[in-house]
Protein backbone atom coordinates (compact mmCIF):
# COMPACT_ATOMS: atom_id res chain seq x y z
CA UNK A 1 0.00 0.00 0.00
CA UNK A 2 2.76 2.69 0.85
CA UNK A 3 4.82 1.62 -2.13
CA UNK A 4 3.40 4.48 -4.71
CA UNK A 5 2.91 6.86 -1.56
CA UNK A 6 5.05 9.47 -3.47
CA UNK A 7 4.27 13.36 -2.89
CA UNK A 8 5.77 15.38 -5.63
CA UNK A 9 8.52 13.13 -7.08
CA UNK A 10 9.76 13.09 -3.35
CA UNK A 11 11.26 9.66 -2.08
CA UNK A 12 9.20 6.97 -1.26
CA UNK A 13 8.03 7.47 2.17
CA UNK A 14 9.95 4.37 3.47
CA UNK A 15 13.16 5.42 1.72
CA UNK A 16 12.54 9.44 3.80
CA UNK A 17 11.63 7.57 6.91
CA UNK A 18 15.00 5.76 6.60
CA UNK A 19 17.01 8.73 5.77
CA UNK A 20 14.88 10.97 8.55
CA UNK A 21 16.06 7.86 10.61
CA UNK A 22 19.92 7.95 9.61
CA UNK A 23 19.81 12.21 10.20
CA UNK A 24 18.58 11.03 14.13
CA UNK A 25 21.31 8.61 14.82
CA UNK A 26 24.05 11.48 13.46
CA UNK A 27 22.15 13.92 15.49
CA UNK A 28 22.10 11.54 18.78
CA UNK A 29 25.99 11.11 17.90
CA UNK A 30 26.81 14.11 18.14
CA UNK A 31 24.33 15.06 21.16
CA UNK A 32 26.35 12.13 22.56
CA UNK A 33 30.05 13.59 21.98
CA UNK A 34 28.64 16.44 24.31
CA UNK A 35 29.11 14.42 27.42
CA UNK A 36 26.00 16.41 28.92
CA UNK A 37 23.56 13.66 30.38
CA UNK A 38 20.18 15.43 29.85
CA UNK A 39 21.59 15.72 26.07
CA UNK A 40 21.91 11.59 25.84
CA UNK A 41 18.45 11.62 27.33
CA UNK A 42 17.00 13.88 25.20
CA UNK A 43 18.82 12.41 22.01
CA UNK A 44 17.64 8.74 23.57
CA UNK A 45 14.50 10.15 22.96
CA UNK A 46 14.95 11.40 19.84
CA UNK A 47 16.15 9.09 18.41
CA UNK A 48 13.65 6.08 19.53
CA UNK A 49 10.47 7.87 18.02
CA UNK A 50 12.77 8.94 14.96
CA UNK A 51 13.79 5.39 14.18
CA UNK A 52 10.50 4.26 15.03
CA UNK A 53 8.47 5.80 12.17
CA UNK A 54 10.11 3.79 9.35
CA UNK A 55 9.84 1.06 11.55
CA UNK A 56 6.14 1.29 11.92
CA UNK A 57 5.76 1.53 8.28
CA UNK A 58 7.62 -1.32 7.29
CA UNK A 59 5.19 -3.20 9.88
CA UNK A 60 2.49 -1.64 7.99
CA UNK A 61 3.16 -2.51 4.87
CA UNK A 62 2.95 -6.60 6.30
CA UNK A 63 -0.33 -5.68 7.99
CA UNK A 64 -2.80 -8.48 8.09
CA UNK A 65 -5.89 -6.01 7.15
CA UNK A 66 -6.79 -2.42 6.46
CA UNK A 67 -7.33 -1.91 9.92
CA UNK A 68 -3.89 -3.25 11.05
CA UNK A 69 -2.50 -1.02 8.17
CA UNK A 70 -4.02 1.79 9.55
CA UNK A 71 -3.01 1.36 13.05
CA UNK A 72 0.73 0.66 12.10
CA UNK A 73 0.48 3.80 9.94
CA UNK A 74 -1.30 5.88 12.73
CA UNK A 75 1.63 4.78 15.18
CA UNK A 76 4.25 5.80 12.64
CA UNK A 77 2.16 9.51 12.39
CA UNK A 78 2.59 9.45 16.29
CA UNK A 79 5.93 8.51 16.37
CA UNK A 80 6.48 11.44 13.82
CA UNK A 81 4.57 14.17 16.14
CA UNK A 82 6.50 12.61 19.08
CA UNK A 83 10.13 13.21 17.45
CA UNK A 84 9.16 17.08 16.74
CA UNK A 85 8.48 17.48 19.91
CA UNK A 86 11.92 16.35 21.18
CA UNK A 87 13.09 18.52 18.12
CA UNK A 88 11.48 21.56 19.85
CA UNK A 89 12.43 20.82 23.23
CA UNK A 90 16.28 20.27 21.89
CA UNK A 91 16.00 23.81 20.95
CA UNK A 92 14.51 25.40 23.49
CA UNK A 93 16.62 23.92 26.45
CA UNK A 94 19.65 25.13 23.88
CA UNK A 95 20.68 21.43 23.43
CA UNK A 96 21.04 22.55 19.51
CA UNK A 97 21.19 25.79 17.83
CA UNK A 98 17.61 25.96 15.99
CA UNK A 99 19.60 26.28 12.74
CA UNK A 100 20.72 22.77 13.35
CA UNK A 101 17.92 21.10 13.37
CA UNK A 102 15.57 23.56 11.73
CA UNK A 103 15.41 21.21 8.21
CA UNK A 104 14.79 18.32 10.18
CA UNK A 105 11.98 19.57 12.07
CA UNK A 106 10.94 20.92 8.54
CA UNK A 107 10.92 16.92 7.28
CA UNK A 108 8.90 15.86 10.49
CA UNK A 109 6.13 17.99 9.58
CA UNK A 110 6.49 17.09 5.44
CA UNK A 111 6.58 13.20 6.97
CA UNK A 112 3.64 14.04 9.59
CA UNK A 113 1.70 15.07 6.57
CA UNK A 114 2.01 12.29 3.97
CA UNK A 115 0.93 9.74 6.62
CA UNK A 116 -1.84 12.01 7.54
CA UNK A 117 -2.48 11.89 3.54
CA UNK A 118 -2.20 8.31 3.67
CA UNK A 119 -4.26 7.81 6.98
CA UNK A 120 -7.15 9.66 5.36
CA UNK A 121 -7.20 7.80 1.66
CA UNK A 122 -7.15 4.67 3.33
CA UNK A 123 -9.73 5.55 5.58
CA UNK A 124 -11.48 7.08 2.62
CA UNK A 125 -10.68 4.19 0.73
CA UNK A 126 -11.90 1.84 3.05
CA UNK A 127 -15.56 3.31 3.64
CA UNK A 128 -18.05 -0.07 3.36
CA UNK A 129 -15.12 -2.54 2.90
CA UNK A 130 -14.48 -5.50 5.53
CA UNK A 131 -10.84 -6.25 6.17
Amino acid sequence: MLKGSVVAGALDIQERTMAYALRAIRLFQHLTSRKEGVAWIVGKQFLRSATSIGANLVEAQAGESRADFIHKCSIAQKEARESACWLTLMVRSDLVPETKVSPLLAETSEIVAILTAILVNTKKNGKGVRS
